[in-house]
């Protein structure tokens, strides 16, 4: 599908925790003509609306239903628990998820981390958001096991995190739906992997995005050749190139003398002054 089939603005979906701002400034700068209109998803449904058309491309957590989607990983998350001030674990610069065993941990209906068992010892009740968890640890509940950046986006004065090893850990990706790669979600792809307006790359398919990136014949580098400036270079076949004859005063053809470089024939007479 190409640009012409494209929507008259761009709509990036993005899941609790993912920041867009910076790339939503650089597509401002570069395309003014294009409005981006920014829909926030749980995490749980962002597959759902790139399918469903909700979304042009979006941010979400891996691992996700990626049936007709294609995705770039772009950055994995610490996975944090967050426990009230004063807790116990705070003591420690980082945990383990046995030493939590002990512990109760919150398990939110919306968790995004792919458990195969959480740890600790279960609630009684799963919350049903991650906020609800939020204000039952603050409550002294339990405690709750997230990435980074949600333990930040529900961030209180009384609540700390540390990290905790052992866990999964949440992948954020772009993502977008394999039959709408239009010009703007390339233009996009561009921004996020970080290209320049003056990029030589441009636009490339989806299926070049998602695999390794193939050499651009414009990169490989030219012969080496004089410029005129008497300097020797080596050509590619190893010989020279540019020489500048030297110039002399030795003997011209046919005169018998050997040829010197500035004092004439060696051994002959001297004049006198």
């Amino acid at each position: 599908m190409n640009g012409s089939e494209a929507s008259p603005s761009f709509r990036l979906a993005y899941v609790p925790g993912v920041t867009p701002t910076k790339w939503v400034r650089i597509w401002n700068e570069r395309l003014p003509g294009i409005p981006l209109d920014l829909v926030q998803v749980p995490a749980a449904e962002a597959s759902g609306v790139l399918r469903d058309g909700g979304a042009d491309a979006g941010f979400l957590r891996l691992p996700t239903d990626r049936t007709d989607l294609s995705a770039i990983p772009l950055y994995t998350e610490t996975t944090v628990v967050v426990v009230p001030k004063g807790h116990l674990v705070t003591a420690a610069e980082e945990v383990s998820a046995g030493e939590l065993a002990d512990e109760i941990v919150l398990h939110p209906l919306d968790d995004t981390l792919d458990w195969e068992l959480p740890p600790g010892r279960p609630a009684f009740e799963r919350p049903a958001t991650t906020a609800d968890a939020i204000e039952l640890v603050a409550a002294g509940v339990g405690l709750l096991v997230v990435p980074q950046s949600l333990a930040r986006l529900h961030h209180r004065r009384d609540l700390t995190y540390r990290p905790v090893t052992g866990t999964p850990q949440s992948r954020v990706a772009l993502s977008w739906r394999e039959d709408r790669t239009t010009d703007p979600v390339e233009d996009f792809i561009g921004i996020v992997r970080g290209r320049t307006v003056n990029s030589t790359r441009g636009r490339r398919s989806a299926a070049e995005e998602s695999g390794p990136g193939k050499p651009d014949k414009r990169d490989k580098p030219k012969p080496r050749r004089s410029d005129g400036d008497g300097v020797r270079r080596k050509s590619p076949g190893g010989g020279q190139t540019g020489r500048t004859p030297r110039r002399g005063s030795g003997s011209t053809k046919g005169s018998g003398g050997s040829k010197g470089s500035g004092g004439g024939r060696r051994g002959g007479p001297r004049r006198r002054s």
